[in-house]
């Protein structure tokens, strides 16, 4: 049995193995400490295997099926705003924890360092296998020319020392001018753009797939209309939507227009980002809402666990960003509670449409909205 299940373990992710085969030293090595698997720590694999129904319901909790066949993990690492000298750290630590999902992305300026992590971690004979790890890169605006595709693709591998993404995302809906600037301004300040379409963009991302370079492919910050205008197009369908979500912008339209579209939705900032430099002090603090603390009181869980909890049971994956070991380990705490319906309504309730992430410039001495007169700026549709 052990033997099979050490066959199985390089050949598909952990999570897939069959219930029937999961017991003994081997099952031991490749999950005990892992945070997901909570039924562990009350014993479960110290006298065999006493539920697998349990264990089931476990591991279907903790991951989503995407169209590609893919399992994705509902609770990833994001790395936007984790700096050089800290990022490399919190990957170790996170993979050894039992983080399988990782977020990247060019424009954050430390996928040299994540490649150094995934090196020394993710590979045969090392504490991860890569077919049990999820990475996820993006494409950035300056290179949305269907000839920089390919080329910004292999420069986010090089970096990342890997042979393929699991998903790789287009960051956003507009071009910014060709080029190593990742921001090119005009005189004023504001952007220079770059006319390419992202259906054109969409076209050269496919040929990544038939490459064998990524495995599936997924839009960021588009709205519902231009989901359905790459749709129109696409050959290979997006299996995901990145995009800000959290309790104060639930994205509840948004979501279920992906999910019958068949997109799977993923979570940035689902904290709230109230580390973010451009915060305004009159802004709510999701972390500090009534309704949260209560409930994290109830629960015996912190405030941001609560948040995880609450999108992880609406089936949308979480990328929530830390260098800090206890918080990572925490973050990824959160499937053995559930919350009530009446409970899920008390978090639903706190919507408000407010959206946090908006890329702001300074033109005139004001800030402004960076984007908002682009033909394709996503957010002035309704969802």
């Amino acid at each position: 049995m052990e033997k099979a299940l050490g066959q199985q373990s390089r050949e598909t992710p952990w999570y897939t193995v069959d219930a029937d085969t999961l017991c003994g030293p081997t099952f031991r090595r490749m999950i005990v400490g892992n945070p997901l698997i909570t039924v562990l720590r009350n014993g479960w694999c110290s006298s065999g295997f006493h539920s697998s129904a349990s264990f089931w319901r476990t591991m279907a909790a903790s991951c989503i099926l995407l169209h590609t066949g893919q399992k994705m993990p509902l609770i990833g690492l994001g790395t936007w705003k984790s700096d050089p000298g800290q990022v490399k750290a919190a990957i170790k630590y996170a993979l050894s924890v039992g983080y399988r999902h990782i977020d990247c992305a060019a424009i954050y300026g430390n996928e040299t360092e994540i490649g150094e992590a995934l090196k020394e971690n993710v590979g045969p004979g090392k504490l991860v296998p890569r077919e049990e790890l999820f990475v996820t890169s993006k494409l950035w605006n300056t290179k949305h020319h269907p000839e920089d595709v390919e080329p910004a693709l292999r420069k986010t591998l090089a970096d990342l020392q890997l042979e393929y993404l699991d998903l790789y995302l287009m960051h956003w809906p507009y071009a910014f001018e060709r080029g190593d600037s990742p921001f090119p301004k005009n005189a004023d300040g504001t952007i220079r753009y770059d006319s390419t379409h992202y259906k054109e963009t969409w076209r050269a991302l496919e040929a990544l797939v038939a490459k064998g370079l990524v495995r599936a492919l997924g839009l960021s910050n588009f709205n519902s209309r231009q989901i359905d205008d790459v749709l129109s197009v696409a050959s290979v369908r997006p299996a995901v939507l990145q995009v800000e979500c959290h309790p104060y912008l639930a994205q509840n339209e948004l979501i279920a227009h992906c999910q019958a579209r068949g997109l799977e939705v993923t979570a940035y900032s689902p904290l709230g980002s109230s580390d973010r430099a451009w915060r305004d002090p009159e802004e709510p603090v999701l972390l500090k809402e009534p309704v949260v603390l209560a409930l994290a009181e109830k629960h015996g869980r912190s405030p941001a666990q609560i948040l995880l909890r609450w999108q992880v049971q609406r089936k949308v994956s979480c990328i929530p960003k830390s260098v800090t070991p206890s918080r990572i380990l925490e973050n990824i705490q959160v499937f053995d509670f559930t919350f009530s319906p009446e409970e899920m309504k008390q978090l639903d309730a706190l919507n408000k449409n407010l959206r946090f992430i908006v890329p702001m410039l300074t033109v005139d001495g004001k800030r402004v909205p960076r984007d908002a007169g682009h033909p394709l700026y996503p957010f002035n549709d309704p969802y």
